[in-house]
């Protein structure tokens, strides 16, 4: 992410964040009409302890120089969560990972023996990996049954953010679609903020925006969050009515790579509808 990208993105996230804060929740008076949602910038600055003309800099985007215990004031002025956080000072600090972020020059993320074992073992759970860009390296059977056989898919396509948008029997998949991928932006923000020296999100983000209005959309909401836990309803062609809860796993490791287990709920038929759908 080049500079200037960083600084864009900085400033949508700060205008998003501003946008869902109501006075009521900060414990300021909402006094008249407003124009816009949330807070209005001097209101952020009064709560932070800036000026106003200092945070309308940083929210604009504009290059300037914040102490760590000023960016804190703001993120606490915004009510951030721990995950938005890290996000806000990985764009205002300019700092990026300290891994490296020559994604082509690295080896590709493999499955180890150990790994791929783990994934194989959760039969009634279907799991996938992917690494930090999204990029899907390994399944087990139960995914391969509920989503898609991606072992039919193009390693290069095997991207989760593209499928989400892409194809037609996700989108068909779960019934609350939006929230569903919403769950995956919101990871994919977390390593766009940790990643900001890689260049290939500026471009994949290009890409998805100019093909998919519904991602921009979405993507503009500026969820950040490194292991969402939600609750998934999915009409399965095959199987019907399915419950699922993700809960989302760091693997341990250089390769950065991310198991997301969906769990059948417990008081769903989705656990036996997902053995007969293993059996056929």
């Amino acid at each position: 992410m080049n500079n200037q990208a960083r600084l864009q993105a900085l400033s949508a996230f700060l205008k998003a964040r501003r946008a869902k804060l109501s006075p009521g929740e900060v414990g300021l008076p909402d006094i008249g009409r407003r124009r816009t949602p949330g807070l209005r910038r001097e209101e952020v600055a009064q709560l932070a302890g800036v000026s106003s003309t200092w945070y309308t800099w940083l929210e604009q985007g504009r290059d300037i120089q914040a102490s760590h215990a000023v960016l804190e004031c703001v993120a606490e002025a915004l009510r951030l969560t721990p995950d938005e956080r890290r996000y806000f000072y990985s764009l205002a600090e300019s700092g990026g990972s300290s891994v490296a972020v020559d994604y082509e020059r690295e080896a590709p993320p493999v499955m180890t023996p150990s790994l791929s074992r783990v994934v194989d073992e959760l039969r009634q759970c279907p799991t996938i990996v992917s690494d930090r860009r999204c990029q899907i390296v390994g399944w087990n059977e139960a995914a391969a049954r509920v989503f898609a056989d991606f072992s039919r898919i193009a390693p290069e396509d095997r991207n989760m953010i593209r499928l989400v948008f892409t194809r037609k029997e996700f989108r068909r998949l779960a019934v609350n679609w939006e929230s569903f991928a919403s769950g995956f932006l919101a990871i994919f923000r977390a390593y766009y903020g940790q990643y900001v020296e890689d260049e290939w999100y500026e471009a994949f983000l290009t890409e998805m925006k100019d093909a998919h209005p519904d991602f921009e959309r979405l993507w503009n909401d500026s969820r950040v969050s490194s292991a969402p836990e939600v609750a998934l309803e999915f009409r399965h062609a095959k199987a019907g009515k399915m419950l699922f809860h993700l809960t989302s796993l760091q693997a341990h490791g250089s390769a950065d790579l991310r198991l997301s287990v969906y769990t059948p709920a417990a008081d769903s038929r989705t656990e036996e509808k997902l053995r007969k759908l293993l059996d056929t």
